[in-house]
This record gives structure tokens, C-alpha cells and sequence, in this order.
């Protein structure tokens, strides 16, 4: 049995023929591109034809040169997503072709797992009938046009595109010979030893469309920020498109009369200031360098990347073309398919606007699964997957994202019984004890809305290794300390930096009174057992960290925060009579316009953990002063103009996100509000 949980409903048995595939070269990994033809096969017109693919990592797909979808689902090697796709409307009453085309950076990062090889798996089924499988029979070729040496768009992602559309052939169209490449080579079994675990994916395929967006800004003057422009004597003209708000995307363009060898630049951005686009510098940490090239052919063209990228602002440049050149841009959006069942009007006219912003920023954050963010990571983080969870439980019923993540970071948990914070992804060092603790809480969340009772009980075993892990993080003096290799991250904020840490112990004290509750309809005697060991670590904590009914953060007793006395406050750590106090400190700091921390003071929290100041406001029948903080903080970017959430208050240096999912929360605290 695997030692990762794998829904029976979600497994999937491959036909015994059906293999990987790859092209010939074994050892040609590094930001590979690869392309396949399957051999033509008859159809009768009759029957429901139904397509199973996948890929290592990335894969788009032609149905008889009809562009059709791209996929999969980010997953582990060893449980490795599927899609499932009726192509019956795509096909021909006689001969059909498949032309895949695959991505595969060669390195492990923020969304993808390398495990040295890339390949394709699928078959067709006409009525439940196999009728096409990948094998030996498929062609495969290495694409050259796009160039292998080439640097990672952040450290969260894959390679910069950069592509000599003189090499592009029309390898997609039904018609193309394929007979001068070579027979695919069969890397693996359907179900091993590379990949494994085959399933199906959890969450909807993506919606793209092209809409008709105003004419651009066009011009190449100061106000652009054009990294291109001051080549002495390189003629170049750009275009800036503005989709409103921060959008999964792609740029695209088609070009007439172009000689051939000018370079067209497609850049995303996320941010204007002070009238100048910001594009990230790849100096800054996380080193940013949203910008796509393309050497053009002679003639007309149309140019179309491979990968979705992310923003608000989509900039291209055409360098070096002669003044006949033509562009016209375009960009596709690839939308979740988001239905919101639960709609809220609070008949404030700034409180409503909040909630678009939410809205806005939450479905913008949805792709394959829950995402930090758009432009700059795109990676499904635990922690962050938490707020937005419950946004999304207030707006409507779909639980997919949730499931999926429950799911994704449990197959990924780590022989230590840490869960990773990013997932799926080996990004060991970005490791968050902290977001182990709230996969409970996203537990919990997911049986409260579900009451689905055995995916519950797939997941006990992880619920229960998970704060078996967190628990032996004890030092000398029972209090938890975070693991060597492991990150130190509590916030976003001016709260010490030093371990034991109030919060993160407080933080466990929660995931085990929560499992408590569970326990006590899954498994009773271990709801003994957390509850007495989530009362023994609330009695160190009081030992430790309270001085004179105050909760510091360290036991220096250097600086106490807003966190910190909430998260006292949710776990009854803090006596009745410390209560009011702390709540009004709480209140008094989130209604202080002033963002900057200053020596003495209680600690601002970030907009992301303001999410536990509103649950401890609710819990003590503050919620006046939640809408208050709310109208404040989060009204401001109402009132700015801003059509998303920001990752923290200040947002201003060059790689913050103002698109950023973790700080959209009071959808759903607003929705508790006006329910009650």
C-alpha cells in the first residue's frame, strides 16, 4: 500500500498496452519542448470518444490541427494527475490525428517535480473501447525552435520562452508528414516505475477566451518602461494592454509583412507606478524577468507562446521591424470556471465594493488548484490555501480546490511528518511548520462543508503522523521550536524573529483542539490525548511568554503583536479577565491608519493574518469593530482604484503582488457578518 492517500474514486488503471513516451534522446532534459504525432485512426462518427492524457510536466493539445486544451494538473510523479477529455466534437468520420506538444524544464521548482525524464501518456476510448494508446507507433520529435539555454522566468518557475518562429512548422495540422521523425521511445509503464499512482484530476479544466479589449496604449516614450529601448539605432514600436485587474494570461500577436529576424517582446506586469510600468528586475529577490522573446519569420504569422503567464498589464515590443510591419496584440485569459451561488450584498456602498475586490482577487487566484498569486509565483501554498478556502466556501459550494489540496500536500508529506508548504514542488527550504498546523484547521473546514465522511478518514493517518510531528518539535523546556531545514516564518510582520515563538506554539495548540473535536467522532481516545497535550503546551506558553497579562513573542519579551493575543484569545489561552484588554489593544492597532511599526507598540498583523484578528473579534462579539478595520484597511484600495488584494500593506518594492489571494479574506467575514 502506497504511504500517501489515493481516493478510490479518484484511481485510475490504464490499459495494460498504454505506455510513456518520449523522443529518441534519453539524456535531453534541460528546457526540453518536445512534439508528438499520433498515427491516424478511423472513426464511424458513432460513440462518445473520450481522451485520458497527461504529461511530464506541461502539455497542449491539437485534435486534427484544432487547438483543444492544455494540461495537466500540477501532481506528484507518484500520483500523477490525469485529464479526461470528450473530443467527440473534434473529430472526423474517417481518419484522425493527436499532435501533443510537452514541456519539460528539467529541474525541479514551485509547481513541477523533475524526476530526469519527460513524456506522454494517453489513450482514446470510443463508448468505454480502446482504440489508441501511446506507443512505439506515436512520432516525436525535439522542438528547436525554442531555445534551451535560457534563464528561469523567477525562482518560482520555468524558463524564459525564447523562440525562433523561422524553425516553426505546422506540425499540428492533420495534414502535416510526420515520416521524417522518429518512432516515439518508450520511457516507462503507465503505472511506473517513473510515474505512478494515476488519478483523476479533482478541479475543472481551465476556460480561455480572447476578449475585444479597448484600443492599446501604444507609443514608446517615458512613460513605458522599455528595457529594449535605448539599443542606439533599434527602431522600436510597443503596445500596452490593460485587462483591468490581474488575470491567468498569455499574450499573443499576429504580424503581417515582417521581414524576418525582428524580435517581438512579450512582458506581463501587475503594477503601474507613478505612471511607469513595473517589471520586476532580476536583481530583486525573487528575481524577476517576465519577458518572453520571439524572432520572427518572413511574411505573415502568428505568434503564440507555449505557457500561461500571469498580470494586469500585457506589454509587447516590436524591435527592429521596419515601419510596414504590422501588430495586432491580443490576450487570452484562462479562467476556473467560477459559480458563485452565494451572493453578498451588505448595502454599504464600500463594503460592496470590498466584496468585488475579494471576488476579484480570489477567482483570479484559482487555476488548476489554489494560487498565491498571479504574476509572480503561481504556486499553491498551504498556509495561504486556508483563507482562501473559506472565501470560496462563502461564495458558492465547489469544494474541489479545498479537496485538492488536502490531497496534494498529504501525497507529499515528508518522512519527518512536516507537510510541504508548497505543493506539489521540492522546495525543502520553503518548508513552513506553521502551515502543517493549518492544514488541520482546512481539514476541519473540508468535513464541515462536506461532511464526507471517508475522505476524512483517508486522511486520519497524515492528521495524525502531522501532529505527532509537531509535537515532537519540543525543546528542553516543552515549547516548540521549528526543525533544522526548516523555515522560520510567522508573518509578514515586525514580530520577533526568534524560536520558541509564541504564535507558532499557540498555532499548534489550535490544530490540536480542532482535532479534538474531530477525534471525538473518528477516533475518541486520541481526543484524550490531544486535549491533554494541547492543555500542557497553553500552560508553557502562560509560563513562557505572559508578563504582567501581556502575551510577548519571544521569551526576551522583545515585542508582542496583534497575532499573538488573538491566537491567545482563540485557544482560551488567555483568562477571561485579560480578554477585554486584549481586544482593545487588538481593535485600537488595526484602526491606527499607520502601517509602519514603531519601537514599543503592540505589532500590526499583515493583511493575510488579519484573518485570525476577525476570527477573535467574532469569537468575542467585536464584529462592530471588524467592518470598522475592514472599511479602513482594506476600503483604502477601494477607494485607490485597486481591483485586488494586496500581499501586505505596503506593497510598493519591485516583486510585491497587489493580486494576492491570502489577503482576501473578508469575503469571508463578511458573509458571517451579514448571515447572523
Amino acid at each position: 500500500m502506497a504511504p500517501w492517500p489515493q481516493p478510490e474514486n479518484l484511481q485510475i488503471q490504464a490499459p495494460e498496452t498504454a505506455v510513456w513516451i518520449a523522443p529518441p534522446h534519453p539524456f535531453d532534459l534541460h528546457e526540453v519542448t518536445l512534439n508528438f504525432r499520433s498515427p491516424s485512426w478511423e472513426w464511424d462518427g458513432a460513440g462518445k470518444v473520450i481522451l485520458w492524457m497527461t504529461a511530464d510536466s506541461r502539455y497542449k493539445l491539437w485534435v486534427n490541427g484544432r487547438f483543444h486544451h492544455r494540461g495537466p494538473a500540477r501532481s506528484w510523479p507518484h500520483a500523477q494527475k490525469m485529464d479526461v477529455l470528450d473530443i467527440t466534437n473534434q473529430l472526423v468520420v474517417g481518419k484522425n490525428v493527436l499532435a501533443v506538444q510537452v514541456y519539460q524544464p528539467g529541474y525541479s521548482h514551485f509547481s513541477a517535480v523533475h524526476r530526469a525524464a519527460a513524456g506522454l501518456l494517453a489513450w482514446v476510448e470510443v463508448d468505454g473501447a480502446v482504440v489508441l494508446v501511446t506507443n512505439g507507433r506515436w512520432r516525436a520529435s525535439r522542438d528547436d525552435s525554442f531555445a534551451s539555454d535560457v534563464p528561469r522566468i523567477s525562482i518560482y518557475g520555468s524558463g524564459v520562452e525564447r523562440r525562433d518562429w523561422r524553425k516553426v512548422e505546422a506540425w499540428e495540422t492533420a495534414v502535416f508528414d510526420d515520416s521524417h521523425w522518429s518512432p516515439a521511445r518508450v520511457v516507462a509503464g503507465a503505472n511506473g516505475p517513473i510515474w505512478s499512482g494515476l488519478q483523476k484530476r479533482i478541479t475543472p479544466l481551465l476556460v480561455e477566451r480572447t476578449p475585444s479589449l479597448a484600443l492599446p496604449l501604444r507609443g514608446g516614450g517615458d512613460q513605458l518602461p522599455l528595457p529594449l529601448r535605448e539599443r542606439a539605432g533599434v527602431r522600436v514600436e510597443s503596445w500596452l494592454l490593460d485587462l483591468g485587474r490581474a488575470y491567468t494570461c498569455q499574450g499573443w500577436a499576429e504580424v503581417t509583412n515582417a521581414s524576418g529576424g525582428e524580435q517581438l517582446a512579450i512582458s506581463y506586469a501587475e503594477k503601474m507606478a507613478d505612471g511607469t510600468l513595473v517589471i520586476a528586475d532580476p536583481t530583486t529577490y525573487c528575481r524577476m524577468r517576465p519577458t518572453d522573446f520571439f524572432t520572427l519569420r518572413p511574411g505573415d504569422q502568428t505568434i503564440e507562446p507555449f505557457a500561461l503567464r500571469g498580470g494586469r498589464f500585457v506589454l509587447f515590443q516590436l524591435i527592429g521591424a521596419a515601419e510596414n510591419v504590422q501588430l495586432t496584440p491580443h490576450v487570452r485569459i484562462a479562467e476556473y470556471p467560477l459559480a458563485i451561488t452565494k451572493p453578498l450584498t451588505t448595502g454599504d456602498e464600500l463594503l460592496d465594493g470590498i466584496v468585488t475586490l475579494c471576488e476579484n482577487t480570489l477567482h483570479a487566484c484559482l487555476q488548476d488548484t489554489f494560487v498565491d498569486c498571479v504574476w509572480r509565483e503561481s504556486s499553491q501554498w498551504l498556509g495561504d490555501a486556508l483563507p482562501q478556502a473559506l472565501g470560496l466556501s462563502a461564495m458558492g459550494e465547489d469544494l474541489r480546490p479545498l479537496q485538492t489540496i488536502l490531497l496534494d500536500t498529504a501525497q507529499g508529506i515528508t518522512p519527518d511528518g512536516i507537510l510541504p508548504s508548497v505543493a506539489p514542488a521540492e522546495v525543502h527550504a520553503y518548508t513552513i511548520p506553521r502551515y502543517s498546523a493549518m492544514w488541520v484547521e482546512l481539514l476541519a473546514l473540508y468535513w464541515q462543508q462536506s461532511g464526507d465522511a471517508a475522505l476524512v478518514r483517508q486522511l486520519w493517518p497524515t492528521l495524525k503522523q502531522v501532529l505527532a510531528a509537531l509535537l515532537g518539535l519540543q525543546n528542553e523546556a516543552g515549547l516548540l521550536v521549528h526543525p533544522p531545514g526548516r523555515r522560520f516564518y510567522i508573518d509578514w510582520s515586525a514580530t520577533a524573529q526568534s524560536d520558541p515563538h509564541l504564535v507558532f506554539n499557540l498555532h499548534v495548540v489550535l490544530a490540536l483542539q480542532i482535532a479534538t473535536e474531530l477525534a471525538k467522532q473518528f477516533e475518541p481516545k486520541m481526543a484524550t490525548f490531544w486535549q491533554t497535550a494541547a492543555g500542557r503546551l497553553q500552560q508553557r506558553c502562560r509560563d513562557g511568554f505572559v508578563r504582567n497579562g501581556r502575551f510577548y513573542d519571544d521569551l526576551a519579551h522583545t515585542t508582542y503583536s496583534q497575532l499573538g493575543a488573538a491566537m491567545a484569545l482563540l485557544t482560551n489561552s488567555a483568562t477571561p479577565d485579560e480578554a477585554d484588554a486584549l481586544l482593545d489593544e487588538i481593535i485600537a492597532r488595526s484602526l491606527n491608519e499607520r502601517d509602519e511599526h514603531e519601537a514599543g507598540e503592540m505589532v500590526l498583523a499583515s493583511p493575510f493574518m488579519h484573518h485570525y484578528i476577525f476570527e477573535c473579534l467574532g469569537k468575542y462579539g467585536r464584529t462592530p469593530a471588524s467592518l470598522d478595520i475592514i472599511k479602513l484597511r482594506w476600503g483604502r484600495w477601494v477607494n485607490q482604484g485597486y481591483p485586488t488584494t494586496w500581499e501586505n500593506w505596503n506593497v510598493d518594492f519591485p516583486d510585491g503582488s497587489q493580486c494576492h489571494a491570502f489577503s482576501a479574506h473578508p469575503r469571508y467575514h463578511l458573509a458571517k457578518i451579514f448571515s447572523q
